[in-house]
């Protein structure tokens, strides 16, 4: 069901979290066991194949954790938020064979994917592991056309599933602490319709950057 909103709560809602998500990672990482790991990282992400809040923007972020269970391979677990954005100038939208509707509209996307996730690492020489990841899980998406002071939305869920390639960076040999750099490519099932827009599923490429330990 297509909704009415004022405008601006999807911004609101990613700066707190972005904000609680940062303040509650002050851990001691020398209490940690050595095969438990996590990334915080900021993420950049492009949509692909869409018509819909479709560019690129860097208002995401992405956390992991896992444990390493036998040799290289780990399991563990992902959430993640993005928004995207996109601005259409005035146009006549035609709502129904008698309804139509001129106006501009911002749009804006929404998504939290999180799930499971298994990594492999490639090579690991205590300063660099390059790795393979696979994530799977669900989706909750918010799809939101705004004109003026209000907007029209819908929420959908759907499957996501996402390939990922990447390295941990650390400065000391064995060290806890490093840096994470990965590029990715994710699709959710979500489908949504809004005005004169119908989304199908939603791909995107992206990268992460941020710190591991």
């Amino acid at each position: 069901m297509k909704t009415r909103e004022n405008r601006g709560w999807a911004r609101s809602l990613a700066l707190v979290m972005m904000i609680s998500l940062v303040a509650g990672f002050e851990v001691r990482a020398q209490h940690l066991p050595d095969e438990l790991h996590f990334n915080l990282d900021w993420q950049l992400n492009a949509p692909i194949g869409s018509d819909f809040a479709n560019h690129l923007s860097g208002y995401g972020m992405s956390f992991e954790v896992g444990y390493e269970v036998v040799g290289p391979w780990s399991l563990g677990a992902f959430a993640s938020f993005h928004t995207n954005h996109r601005y259409v100038g005035r146009q006549t939208i035609a709502l129904s064979p008698t309804e139509a509707l001129t106006t501009d509209q911002q749009q804006s996307a929404f998504q939290v994917p999180f799930g499971a996730l298994v990594s492999y690492s490639l090579y690991d020489n205590g300063y660099v592991q390059p790795y393979v990841t696979a994530k799977v899980g669900a989706m909750w998406q918010r799809n939101t056309s705004y004109f003026s002071t209000v907007g029209y939305y819908e929420k959908p869920w759907g499957f996501y599933v996402s390939p990922e390639v990447g390295v941990n960076i650390h400065p000391l040999k064995w060290g806890r602490f490093g840096f994470h750099v990965a590029a990715y490519y994710s699709y959710g099932t979500n489908e949504t319709r809004l005005l004169n827009i119908k989304e199908t599923g939603r791909s995107s490429l992206g990268l992460r950057a941020g710190i591991c330990f």
